[in-house]
């Protein structure tokens, strides 16, 4: 008698050629990306033993792996100089900065989205956005130079009107006290357009019903923002949040270099991380020095990262990025 109790083995799907011609194609679309990763990102990743050794820069054509191989090892050596009392000044200035950027950037290019996304007209939606996008793509050597234009000692157009006006004339290169609101004006002029346009193109992902069921409600136009666009703009806000706390240690070196014109009389409070360290390459020539600096940048940024992710998983988990 037959036994039916045993089923038949399955037999495998066949994989047509058309979908593996398509999985090739799509990998192959990925090398550049791959490759571009590895020799860019991964590979230079093998310096970071510069950190703990006495590299010097070779006075003849040495390989570089044989003069890694051959530095003199000197431990945690090369971060001393982050924590030194000349130090204070420059952990306190970048920290400082990018607490207040953080959270200026946040509130400014949410209410620049909400009020764009309020304009009717679409010619003068676009005028203002791209108004507001263009000074992300300027240099900060150009934009040092036009704010140069109006403080210049001599000749700026602020410097001349004090003058004609009769009042004192300050010569801003050498006055500490303006230079706070100074650079902070000018980050969030460069870099508040391209945060509003990310938010704006989230608002414009609302499905427009929402709103018009709030209106059929009696909400106003506060509470349409309040109760509908601000909820939606949670996650973006959070993603976004999460990636600058990421980089709460670095500084924009290009700012605090150039649009104060290296002034020294401004290094109490333009000193930050990355100019202090070029200063020091500059001066004592010790690579290992700047790859500590670079190595414990990277490292607080990767804590802070895990650190405001955990929070918001605890808070929201459908926010956290993993």
């Amino acid at each position: 008698m037959q036994d039916y109790t045993k089923t038949a083995p399955k037999s495998r799907p066949l994989v047509s050629s058309a979908r593996l011609k398509k999985g090739f194609w799509l990998t192959t679309m990925m090398l550049p990306v791959t490759i571009w990763l590895l020799l860019i990102r991964y590979l230079p990743m093998f310096g970071i033993m510069m950190s703990f050794l006495n590299y010097r820069l070779p006075s003849r054509k040495i390989p570089f792996p044989r003069n890694l191989l051959h530095s003199e090892w000197v431990g945690l050596k090369n971060f001393s100089f982050l924590f030194s009392a000349d130090s204070l000044v420059m952990i306190r200035n970048t920290l400082g900065y990018n607490v207040l950027w953080i959270f200026l950037g946040l509130i400014i290019s949410v209410t620049f989205a909400i009020m764009m996304s309020e304009l009717t007209r679409k010619f003068v939606a676009k005028t203002y956005q791209t108004m507001m996008f263009f000074p992300y793509f300027l240099s900060w050597v150009v934009v040092a130079y036009f704010l140069f234009a109006f403080l210049d000692p001599t000749n700026g157009m602020i410097t001349q009107a004090q003058r004609r006006a009769g009042g004192e004339v300050i010569d801003w290169y050498n006055s500490p006290g303006y230079w706070p609101f100074i650079l902070t004006l000018c980050s969030m002029w460069k870099n508040t357009g391209y945060s509003t346009v990310l938010y704006l193109s989230a608002i414009t992902g609302i499905d427009r019903s929402q709103y018009e069921a709030a209106a059929v409600d009696g909400a106003t136009k506060w509470q349409q923002m309040i109760h509908v666009t601000l909820p939606h703009l949670r996650p973006m806000i959070i993603i976004l949040l999460i990636m600058n706390v990421g980089k709460i240690f670095n500084a924009d070196f290009g700012l605090f270099w150039s649009v104060p014109m290296n002034s020294s009389a401004l290094y109490p409070v333009t000193q930050v991380v990355d100019t202090y360290v070029y200063r020091a390459y500059t001066t004592t020539g010790n690579v290992g020095m700047s790859t500590a600096a670079g190595f414990l940048q990277n490292l607080v940024g990767f804590i802070c990262i895990m650190a405001a992710n955990t929070i918001v998983r605890k808070v929201d988990a459908d926010s956290a990025l993993f």
